[in-house]
């Protein structure tokens, strides 16, 4: 994985979960940036304005729009929005990175991440090879899990004692969804087959 990600990555660690990522939307009206795309190594001053630019807006709907510019070999630089101008809050990183890495996730895209003027620079990892990528991923491993890879869940390492403790939270649920449903509910992993057979 590219050096500048990696630093990036560790310090904003662990990274969001989509729960987290959720409940941060949650919690403030419209989250905006403006967002630009830059040709990498341009010697030309960087404009806001430019036909590249997306001033105050939602950043799913900007990449969903203009993710070819990644795949030319733009760099995307996000800050916050026009209308708030303050130094970049410390939270956006840790919201904005999960947020691209679970966009990329289906295309299998590497990217690298790095600070530069008070922004978030974005770009697509050319030269990524299949373990930088796992590496990559391996970092935003819980983001839909809730659960990250290498933090300690209560799970007993030793099988039979695994089997136990998962076998009782089974049953736990079962019985917490009983009541809820009553007859309705199938409990562990049956399936309805062999149940509704005459």
């Amino acid at each position: 994985m590219d050096n500048l990600t990696k630093v990036l990555i560790e310090k904003y660690s662990p990274m969001w979960t989509n729960k987290q990522i959720w409940e941060y939307e949650q919690t403030r009206n419209e989250i905006k940036f403006d967002v630009l795309y830059v040709e990498p190594d341009s010697k030309d001053e960087k404009s806001w304005s430019s036909r590249l630019s997306y001033q105050d807006s939602q950043i799913r709907n900007v990449l969903a729009r203009t993710f070819e510019h990644l795949t030319d070999g733009y760099e995307l630089w996000i800050r916050n929005s026009k209308n708030d101008q303050r130094k970049q809050d410390e939270l956006l990183f840790p919201y904005i990175m999960p947020l691209i890495a679970d966009m990329m996730i289906d295309r299998e895209t590497c990217l690298k991440f790095r600070e530069s003027e008070n922004c978030l620079v974005v770009s697509i990892d050319t030269k990524a090879d299949v373990i930088d990528c796992k590496e990559f991923f391996e970092a935003f491993y819980h983001l839909a899990t809730g659960v990250n890879y290498d933090t300690y869940i209560g799970i007993p390492e030793d099988e039979t004692e695994a089997e136990i403790y998962l076998s009782r939270l089974q049953e736990e649920f079962d019985q917490k969804m009983k009541l809820k449903l009553g007859e309705r509910y199938l409990s562990g992993n049956t399936t309805p087959d062999p149940i509704n057979k005459k």
